[in-house]
């Protein structure tokens, strides 16, 4: 299948690029790992007046949206650049409080980047919670604001992805919230943000394989590293019309399957990078090696492989 953006699609694509290649984000990640998101704060304002946040929000709550194609192209540039911060939780959250006291509250400061949230996962762990002013804990009996310190943050696969433990004991804000929407919402988030992520890597392992040498020449003229090239190319290029279509239909199975397929290319695509830079692209002091994290963390958010793989074969896909 062939997914084809429109000129305006394309636009805002190319907005979001330059923006983010003129804000230093290895910089940004670097801050933001250490707990220090002033630098990061100021990003996520830039992103939402060129509306990004806004995507996922209604208009009637000062968004743009829904529009989950769009979406798609803004995370994919989000993770092409590796911006930090609960990103796929912010539109989980924006979907969550669809109901109109919370919604009139909240979504508003959401849409205009004045206010971070993020989601407890399965188990209570939230990303960024320490950053996070709005932190919601979806339980059986409804969905919560946690209001209690976060507690001590733990490190992750990524360190830009910080953890802390939520626990739902603070206000109600309702009890039917739509969380297997949200989830699907969080992870089409991160299927697209996967899917940059792997472009990210794949185009700064062939300007490092056209540079290094080896025997003289350039270790991308020799065919074993072409290939292993050309293979990580693939699997992005076939990831690429999943992740547009499942933001088209939003069934869940289908956003299953996207999640499963650019997670998975990107990871792949990361092992490539690693072993064609070498040790040194592991190292904290190499910019490589905050997208190699990415890719790994990105794997397992919102979704295991094997959960995505169970619901894409329990619906016949």
């Amino acid at each position: 299948m062939r997914f084809l953006l429109d000129a305006e699609q394309r636009a805002f694509a190319g907005a979001l690029h330059a923006m983010l290649s003129a804000a230093d984000t290895p910089a940004v990640i670097r801050a933001w790992s250490r707990g220090d998101h002033t630098r990061g704060r100021a990003l996520w304002s830039r992103l939402a007046e060129a509306g990004v946040f806004g995507l996922a929000v209604p208009r009637k709550y000062g968004g743009l949206g829904p529009l989950p194609v769009d979406l798609a192209v803004a995370f994919v540039e989000l993770g092409r650049h590796a911006v930090p911060g609960p990103l796929a939780e912010t539109v989980g959250a924006a979907v969550l409080l669809e109901e109109p006291a919370p919604a009139q509250r909240f979504l508003p400061g959401l849409a205009a980047g004045a206010v971070l949230a993020t989601v407890a996962a399965p188990g209570g762990y939230a990303v960024d919670g320490d950053a996070a002013g709005l932190r919601l804990c979806p339980a059986p009996d409804g969905l919560y604001l946690a209001t209690a310190d976060p507690g001590p943050v733990r490190r992750s696969l990524d360190p830009a992805r910080r953890l802390t433990r939520l626990t739902p004991t603070g206000e109600p804000l309702g009890r039917d919230a739509p969380y297997d929407r949200a989830l699907t919402w969080m992870r089409l988030a991160t299927a697209a943000q996967a899917l940059g992520a792997g472009l990210a890597l794949l185009d700064r392992t062939v300007a490092h394989v056209r540079r290094r040498t080896q025997f003289g020449v350039p270790i991308g003229s020799f065919q074993a590293v072409g290939h292993r090239l050309a293979d990580a190319k693939t699997a992005l290029e076939f990831a690429r019309p999943l992740v547009f279509g499942a933001a088209l239909s939003l069934r869940p199975a289908e956003v299953a399957a996207a999640k499963l397929t650019a997670c998975e290319a990107a990871y792949r695509t990361a092992r490539t990078a690693l072993h064609l830079h070498g040790a040194i692209g592991y190292t904290a002091e190499y910019d490589l090696s905050l997208w190699l994290t990415k890719a790994r963390a990105l794997r397992s958010a919102w979704g295991t492989p094997q959960e995505c793989r169970d619901l894409v074969l329990a619906a016949g896909l």
